[in-house]
C-alpha cells in the first residue's frame, strides 16, 4: 500500500520556513497567530493585523494534534504569549455539525457521543461557525485532546479558540463563494491521509465530512460517492481542489479520469500575501489562512 505522501506527490513533505522582512518578532500584539494541526503537518501562519497581510508561513511534520504542547515548547512563535488574537485548529473525523437552536451550552459531550465515543483524555469542544453565510445556524462540534486546550488556554489565554479544520474551511469557502456564486459545488480538501468533502448551495451546507483514505483510489472512490448521493454528476459538476494534492500525482490524474471539470483553487480572497509566497501553489494552505475569518 502507498503512504499518504506517496499517493499525493505533496510538497508538503517538505518543511516551510518563509518570513517577511516586515515581520517584527517585538511587537507580536499587531499580528494574529493561526495554527493547524491535521494530517501529519502543522502549519503555522501569521497574519499582519493592520494590513491584513500573511507575513510568516512555517509547515512542520506533527504526529497528531496532541503533540503541538511538546513542540511549542521548542519552537520561537508557537510557545510565544502575547499575541493579538490565536486561531488553532486540529483535523479527524471526530466531529459533527448540529443546528444552532438545538445546541446548549454544556452538552456538547452529549451531542459528540452519537457520532464518538470520548477517550478519558479528551474533551467535547464546541464552536459556532461564522455568521456570514447560510452556514450561521450550526454549531461545530468535536473532540480535542483536554491538554492541548490546557496548553492553549495557558499559553495563549482565555481568548485563544480551538477549532476544528472543517470550520475554517467553510469559513473560506463561504467567503470565496460570494452572493453570486452558482449553486451546489463540491470542495475537496487533502491533507495527508484526511480527505474532506464538502458541498455548499446557496441557502445551505448540504454535506460536510471527513474520510480516511491511503490510496488515489479511496479518494476517488468517495468523492464520486459524495457527488452521486447528492446528485451531482461528475460530466457536467466542477470539482475545486484545495490542499496537498498536485496536478503531477497519480491521485489527480485519477480524480481527472473521472470527473471532467476538475480545478485547483486560489487562496482566501479579502487577504494579502508575501512576496516569499509567490512560488507556492495557490491552492495550498486554504484551511490555514482561512482561520482569519474565524471569530
Amino acid at each position: 500500500m502507498l503512504t499518504p505522501a506517496a499517493f499525493t506527490s505533496s510538497p508538503a513533505a517538505l518543511e516551510v520556513n518563509l518570513r517577511d522582512d516586515t515581520f517584527d518578532l517585538t511587537n507580536l500584539g499587531a499580528y494574529q497567530l493561526a495554527v493547524l494541526a491535521a494530517g501529519g503537518r502543522c502549519g503555522l501562519a501569521v497574519l499582519e493585523t493592520a494590513r491584513q497581510k500573511i507575513v510568516a508561513l512555517e509547515d512542520l511534520p506533527l504526529a497528531a494534534p496532541a503533540a503541538l504542547p511538546a513542540l511549542a515548547a521548542g519552537h520561537e512563535l508557537l510557545g510565544r504569549p502575547g499575541w493579538g488574537r490565536v486561531r488553532v485548529a486540529v483535523g479527524g473525523g471526530a466531529f459533527t455539525l448540529l443546528p444552532a437552536p438545538l445546541f446548549r451550552p454544556g452538552d456538547e459531550a452529549s451531542y459528540l457521543r452519537l457520532h464518538h465515543a470520548l477517550a478519558p483524555t479528551e474533551r467535547a469542544v464546541a464552536y459556532v461557525l461564522p455568521p456570514t453565510s447560510p452556514a450561521n445556524e450550526l454549531v461545530s462540534l468535536f473532540a480535542a485532546e483536554g491538554a492541548l486546550l490546557d496548553w492553549l488556554r495557558a499559553t495563549h489565554g482565555p481568548e485563544a479558540r480551538l477549532l476544528h479544520h472543517t470550520s475554517p474551511l467553510l469559513a473560506g469557502l463561504l467567503y470565496q463563494q460570494g452572493p453570486t456564486a452558482p449553486a451546489r459545488q463540491l470542495s475537496l480538501h487533502l491533507a495527508g491521509p484526511e480527505l474532506t468533502l464538502l458541498v455548499l448551495g446557496k441557502q445551505q451546507l448540504e454535506f460536510c465530512n471527513v474520510f480516511t483514505v491511503s490510496t488515489p483510489e479511496d479518494v476517488v472512490y468517495y468523492t464520486i460517492l459524495a457527488m452521486q448521493e447528492l446528485g451531482l454528476n461528475p460530466d457536467q459538476d466542477a470539482v475545486t481542489a484545495w490542499g496537498e494534492l498536485t496536478g503531477d500525482s497519480a491521485t489527480f490524474a485519477q480524480l481527472s479520469t473521472y470527473i471532467r471539470h476538475l480545478r485547483f483553487g486560489n487562496r482566501p480572497f479579502g487577504l494579502h500575501y508575501s512576496y516569499r509566497l509567490n512560488e507556492l501553489a495557490e491552492s495550498r494552505y486554504f484551511e490555514l489562512f482561512s482561520l482569519a475569518f474565524c471569530g
